[in-house]
């Protein structure tokens, strides 16, 4: 097989990417400002790939990927037309994957790389004979935001995030922000999304705050209007969904030691949308979690919090009908 130039033109939904001597890392986010995002990138979840991707168009049968030893057990996932083709499971230490049995003739690519642990490139490769080349994505860009329920570490694999599916699905391309156990609206998690350019963003808000008791009542409106306002600043028009967590058996009526639960918290989102859609947001919309996934479908829930791989994927294929409810209804 012989190698392609490894550039940045391959990778999709990666917000940076870091050029090291072994290869290429990417982040979900700007690796220069790692230090404004503690502890350690977001608790070391900024290096984790998850809807990160590479994309190309090429007539071989065979393609392998070689980076740097994986941290911990993984799977890489290819796509031919946007359809799962072959799923690599793959052992802590490894360092290559080959997806074989492509079949003849040219074809669109796209390999997922894995939802659970960060990964270096450092080489990719084809058949002697066969050419490939970057294969862009020009579909609308959507940035979503959340908890491990947007990242999806449970997921079968990386393709089937629910993210991924609602991509898919809607004809957009992906950025996820789903930062497992530390959705708590941090300021500059704000600033990221601002930054970057979306047709569409989500917030998958609520979860996290609620576990980590990291924001009280008092402090959780003033910040997710922190947050809201901020990226409003160069995202004027754009529509914006805030979606208020999905059910959460106990959490429903357990207070935290600060006092909140999930229906607490779903009030204060509906009331924080709906103050600043009077004061002028037409793009501002709420989706209620518990439409998109409610207590009829706990029995997917594996630990009373997470959907596991049979949630995510009924997430992914509720994500679209329900966010165009949201978006037609206008004032909450």
């Amino acid at each position: 097989m012989k190698s392609l130039p490894l550039t940045d033109e391959w990778f999709h939904g990666a917000v940076s990417l870091e050029h090291r001597e072994e290869g290429i890392k990417p982040w979900r986010i700007s690796y220069r400002d790692y230090e404004l995002y503690p502890p350690d990138g977001i608790d070391g979840k900024a290096e984790i790939c998850s809807g990160i991707r590479l994309r190309l168009a090429t007539g071989s049968k065979a393609l392998a990927l070689s980076f740097s030893p994986l941290a911990e057990a993984a799977a890489l996932d290819c796509l031919i037309g946007g359809v799962l083709f072959q799923k690599l499971r793959l052992a802590a230490g490894g360092t290559e994957a080959l997806f074989t049995g492509l079949p003849p003739g040219m074809k669109d690519l796209e390999v997922y790389l894995p939802q659970n642990t960060g990964i270096t490139l450092s080489g990719l490769r084809i058949e002697d004979e066969a050419a490939a080349e970057p294969l862009p994505d020009h579909r609308p860009r959507w940035i979503t935001y959340g908890s491990s329920i947007t990242q999806c570490v449970a997921a079968s694999s990386p393709s089937r995030t629910w993210p991924v599916i609602a991509a898919g699905e809607c004809g957009y391309h992906l950025t996820n922000l789903g930062f497992s156990g530390n959705c708590l609206m941090e300021p500059m998690a704000g600033r990221l999304i601002r930054d970057l350019p979306a047709e569409l963003i989500t917030l998958c808000v609520g979860v996290n705050i609620y576990g980590a008791a990291a924001s009280s009542p008092r402090m959780f409106k003033p910040l997710l209007i922190g947050m809201l306002e901020t990226i409003r600043e160069k995202h004027k028009e754009t529509p914006l969904a805030v979606i208020s967590p999905i059910y959460g058996t106990e959490r429903e009526t357990e207070e935290n030691k600060l006092g909140f639960t999930l229906p607490l918290m779903r009030r204060q989102i509906v009331e924080t949308v709906k103050l600043l859609q009077e004061r002028g947001d037409r793009h501002l919309h709420y989706l209620d979690g518990l439409e998109w996934f409610g207590p009829e479908d706990g029995e997917l829930l594996t630990d009373g919090l997470h959907p596991g791989a049979e949630g995510y994927e009924l997430l992914g294929s509720r994500f679209g009908s329900r966010l165009a409810a949201a978006l037609q209804v206008g004032r909450v």
